[in-house]
């Protein structure tokens, strides 16, 4: 990559960042997250240069956080002076990268000029008025967005949903027991494995000033678990985790480097969009023929570093999404990331903050502070939509290349190389354990939930609460074993 490189004046630029975090104990005084996401937008254009970057834009996109408006885009566009802005509501199964992806493709294809991607969520505020035993209020919306997201199919399956799963932790700590049998690892080699990564997870996030906790933690603390640490989901603490209660907001405008040079947009602050790639395949987990692949990070990750002539290798600043550790593990493997470099910018979600459909925003906005910076030239951001179940990055740089940016969509070819089981609603018979994991839920018993593959090849997911069964569970290795099953019931085989 060449900094004398004279792009089109169409390319895509990232001109200015925004981020917004409150701590406030009383409810009542908490800013609420339209308020967060506005602010944030308005460091974002002062970022850039001054209100006047913000007053043109013509498209604000949103992903949806834990709360009930309508058309925030709408909002923030009038508080801008942008009315005519087009105002987009992505939900919950919609890619964050892909706002920013959509963003960069109608810029550089000129159909737009400016646009901004932002959002926000408050789960500290939420969980304040809980502690509280209220609701935090927030303003009402009469008008609709113009645009709304939404993805394709379900995030979850519909035995999972019988199974009595809500919670990502519960299949996310699945696929995480069958990564850790396809690399031969001992129960304890992995949660010693699990704990040195999130330390240094921690370690980074103390120096991180945007970082809702920035405290260092040691590995042993995040492995065992205690009285403010519990075990969640074997072998998952509650470090392990995505901390979601937290107050962030992050923005991120962008624009042409036409409008750039209109606007007065210092070069300094210019930070280009190499490269934004996704897979949308979706394949609920337990249908899954392969639990520990994820063969659409692959194929996203090798499209975006191809199209910037790059390797894993050369990629100096990485930012793994970090909801659950596999995450970060499955994606480096993929990419081919050596697990002995650093792969946040942040600390991670469990430290940095992970606040709700939000956390790859703020991601981006400290990437593009860091490559300002000079702390590297290009920076890679991935993203993660439900339980593994989309994929996406954002590739960065300081400096734009030859064939500008490239937006690609590897859907098609993820689901060439994704075999499926078919799930049965429950089955009575021999069984093999493709993945499981350990529920500890606060005043109920332990719980072992397995996805096993029965001996007709189909796919089945089961309980037990036997405490003997419960327990080896957590000692010893259960992938690979022979169960029985009995309808939603396992045993021993």
């Amino acid at each position: 990559m060449s900094s004398t490189l004279q792009p089109d004046l169409r390319q895509p630029v990232l001109v200015g960042v925004g981020t917004c975090t409150q701590r406030e104990e009383d409810f009542a005084l908490a800013r609420e997250p339209m308020d967060l996401m506005i602010e944030s937008v308005r460091r974002a254009g002062e970022d850039a240069g001054g209100a006047h970057t913000l007053a043109g834009v013509e498209r604000i996109a949103v992903p949806k956080g834990r709360w009930r408006y309508r058309n925030p885009a709408g909002e923030i566009a009038r508080s801008i002076g942008a009315d005519t802005a087009i105002s987009v509501l992505a939900s919950v199964g919609v890619l964050q990268q892909s706002l920013l992806g959509d963003a960069c493709s109608r810029i550089a294809n000129g159909e737009i000029d400016s646009a901004l991607v932002v959002g926000a969520d408050a789960g500290y505020r939420i969980l304040r008025a809980k502690a509280a035993g209220q609701r935090a209020p927030e303003r009402q919306q009469d008008d609709a967005a113009d645009v709304n997201l939404e993805p394709e199919e379900e995030l979850l399956h519909p035995a999972e949903l019988r199974a009595g799963i809500r919670m990502p932790i519960a299949l996310y700590s699945i696929i995480e027991s069958a990564w850790r049998a396809r690399q031969g690892l001992s129960l304890d080699a992995h949660r010693e494995i699990l704990g040195t990564m999130l330390q240094r997870c921690s370690e980074i996030a103390a120096e991180n000033p945007r970082a809702w906790r920035r405290k260092t933690v040691s590995a042993s603390e995040i492995r065992e678990a205690s009285e403010r640490n519990p075990m969640l989901a074997f072998p998952y603490t509650r470090l392990h985790c995505a901390n979601w209660n937290v107050d962030q907001a992050g923005a991120l405008l962008l624009c042409s480097i036409r409008k750039a040079q209109q606007l007065g947009i210092a070069r300094a602050k210019w930070v280009f969009p190499l490269a934004s790639t996704e897979s949308n395949h979706m394949v609920p987990v337990s249908a899954r023929a392969d639990l520990a692949g994820c063969p659409g990070a692959r194929l996203a990750g090798r499209a975006a570093l191809d199209a910037a002539g790059l390797n894993a290798a050369q990629i100096e600043l990485t930012e793994l999404y970090s909801c659950f550790p596999v995450a970060v593990e499955a994606y480096a493997y993929e990419l081919g990331l050596s697990s002995a470099r650093d792969l946040t910018v942040t600390g991670g979600m469990p430290f940095a903050g992970g606040p709700f459909n939000n956390y790859v925003l703020q991601a981006t906005c400290r990437m593009a502070e860091l490559i300002r910076a000079g702390n590297g030239r290009t920076g890679l951001v991935s993203s993660v939509s439900g339980i593994l179940t989309k994929q996406a990055f954002g590739l960065w740089s300081n400096a734009p290349v030859p064939n500008g940016f490239t937006f690609q969509d590897v859907s098609a070819e993820t689901a060439r190389l994704s075999p499926t089981r078919h799930v049965v609603d429950t089955f009575h018979g021999g069984a093999t354990v493709a993945g499981y994991t350990v529920l500890h839920e606060k005043g109920k018993a332990a719980r072992a939930l397995v996805v096993a593959d029965t001996e007709h090849g189909a796919r089945a997911l089961a309980w037990s609460e036997n405490p003997g069964l419960v327990q080896q569970m957590q000692t010893r290795e259960f992938c690979g074993t022979k169960i029985d099953l009995r309808g939603e019931v396992f045993s021993a085989a």
